[in-house]
């Protein structure tokens, strides 16, 4: 069985890899007749279009920067990021086998008996995140008077950018996507006729304490999808450095193992596949890897300038504040 872990200690660079990965896989897949690995070896094709083909990403970054003008005249006392990426391999390779792993798990607890083939790959249509761009605002304390409360202006200043965003850019050549979700527990923050595309994990955190909201547009002008997060600081801290970063990996490590535990390997061919693939790169030293414009030290101390491991930037902004602990009159 072919995994990307084969291709990480020749020195090639991140587009090499995945071509030579792409087109292994795509062999195999044809030797074996596997549809899986077909519809995996496609799914890389189209990370290295996004590497390949950087016109529209430009088209893309140029528009949604125009938010970023709007927002530095609507809120110009707030000091907020503008970050794009295009989502690293090593994430996207993990994330492409976690769908394959919890979708056969949560149909074999329901049903008792595994999905064939071709119920697994339509299952593998649910990319829409390889690019993605985030908006992370910090209200300065000055700004705020001592009867309110610093984290409760900023999320109200962070829903009325959420209630603006799916308009602006649906001018621009973008349309909102709906979520999907058959149940909305939804701020009553953000206004009707947004709920139906937002992801509220503001009102409703997830167990790791993580906390953003997320929407997904398609580019009609770059025929492809992309998600946008928007947080406060504090929320972007918990994510990056805190709880929601550490815990999140071991709660995903703790889920895995016991997928594993309650499938037993040589029951389902698909999912022993993707466990293999899954959890070498979980298991995975950085710092034996040899990848061009690549350099760890461990696990932790990351020099990555190829998109490897942290992702491509795409769109760096910000825009800082005069002001942080100015005396302003009303106050």
């Amino acid at each position: 069985m072919i995994c990307l872990n084969d291709y990480l200690y020749s020195g090639d660079t991140v587009l090499k890899i995945l071509l030579q990965y792409s087109e292994d896989l795509k062999k195999e897949a044809i030797e074996t007749k596997n549809p899986i690995d077909l519809a995996h070896s496609n799914f890389l094709i189209q990370i290295i279009e996004l590497l390949e083909h950087t016109d529209f990403l430009t088209s893309q970054s140029n528009r949604i920067k125009e938010f970023y003008l709007y927002m530095t005249q609507k809120y110009p006392y707030l000091a907020f990021t503008f970050k794009g990426r295009i989502k690293s391999l090593i994430r996207s390779e993990e994330k492409f086998n976690g769908y394959i792993l919890e979708y056969i798990y949560n149909y074999y607890e329901e049903n008792g008996k595994f999905p064939n083939d071709d119920e697994i790959k339509k299952n593998l249509n649910r990319f829409r995140d390889l690019i993605a761009y985030r908006i992370v605002i910090s209200l300065p304390a000055c700004h705020v008077s001592k009867d309110e409360s610093l984290e409760e202006q900023e999320q109200k200043i962070l829903y009325e950018i959420a209630n603006d965003l799916p308009a602006f850019l649906e001018e621009r050549g973008f349309t909102a996507e709906t979520s999907n979700l058959t149940v909305y527990t939804n701020s009553d923050k953000l206004t009707d006729n947004n709920h139906q595309y937002y992801r509220d994990y503001v009102k409703t955190p997830r167990a790791t304490g993580y906390q953003s909201l997320h929407i997904t547009f398609y580019d009609n002008l770059a025929r492809c999808f992309t998600e946008v997060q928007l947080r406060t600081k504090d929320m972007d801290d918990v994510a990056e450095i805190g709880e929601a970063n550490h815990f999140g990996y071991e709660k995903i490590q703790e889920e895995t193992r016991s997928k594993r535990d309650n499938i037993p390997s040589g029951e389902c061919k698909a999912f022993d596949e993707a466990y293999e693939r899954y959890k070498k790169l979980q298991d995975l030293d950085l710092s034996k890897v040899d990848v061009n414009m690549f350099r760890a030290i461990n696990n932790q101390l990351i020099n990555d300038g190829c998109g490897l491991f942290r992702g491509r930037q795409i769109l760096p902004f910000e825009h800082l504040s005069r002001f942080q602990n100015d005396t302003l009159s009303g106050f």
